[in-house]
C-alpha cells in the first residue's frame, strides 16, 4: 500500500469512530429526553450541567462529518471532558462519598437520589459517565488515527 491509501484508509477509521461518538451522543440526548419528558423523572442541577455538554455535541459531531473535519475534537473535547467531572462528580454524590455541604443541590431536587436503576447498579449518573467515557475514548482513538496521517 502506498502512502495515499494509508491515510484514506486512516481517514476512514478515524470517519468511523467520529460517527459512532455522535451515536454515542444522540442516543444519551434522546434517552436523557426520554425519562425526563415521557417517564417524567425530575431533572437534578448536576443533570443539567450533564445534559449542557452533551447535547451541543449532537449538532457539532455530524457538522464535522460531511465533509470529514478531524479538528471538530478539539472543540469536542471540553464538551466531553467536563461532562464526564460533572457525571463523576454526580456518581460520587450519589455513592454517598460527597458531605451533604458539598453537594449543590440539596433543595427540591437532590442529586444524591436516584428514581431508574438497570440492572441493580447502572443508575443514570453512572450510564452518562460512561457515555462520556465512551465518548471521549472514541475521539482519542480518532484524533490519534488522523495523526497516524502525517507520519
Amino acid at each position: 500500500m502506498n502512502k495515499k491509501n494509508i491515510a484514506s484508509a486512516n481517514n476512514n477509521q478515524s470517519w468511523n469512530l467520529l460517527f459512532f461518538a455522535w451515536i454515542l451522543a444522540t442516543s444519551g440526548t434522546l434517552i436523557s429526553l426520554f425519562f425526563s419528558e415521557i417517564v417524567q423523572l425530575p431533572v437534578c442541577v448536576l443533570c443539567w450541567y450533564q445534559r449542557i455538554a452533551l447535547y451541543p455535541l449532537v449538532i457539532m459531531l455530524p457538522l464535522a462529518l460531511f465533509p470529514f473535519d478531524v479538528k471538530i475534537i478539539r472543540y469536542a473535547s471540553p464538551l466531553v471532558l467536563l461532562g464526564w467531572f460533572v457525571a463523576l462528580f454526580h456518581v460520587l454524590v450519589v455513592a454517598g462519598l460527597i458531605p451533604e455541604g458539598v453537594q449543590p443541590c440539596v433543595q427540591g431536587i437532590p442529586c444524591s437520589e436516584t428514581h431508574f436503576t438497570l440492572l441493580g447498579f447502572l443508575n443514570i449518573p453512572v450510564m452518562s459517565l460512561l457515555t462520556f467515557s465512551l465518548i471521549a475514548l472514541l475521539l482519542f482513538l480518532s484524533k490519534k488515527q488522523c495523526t497516524q496521517n502525517t507520519y
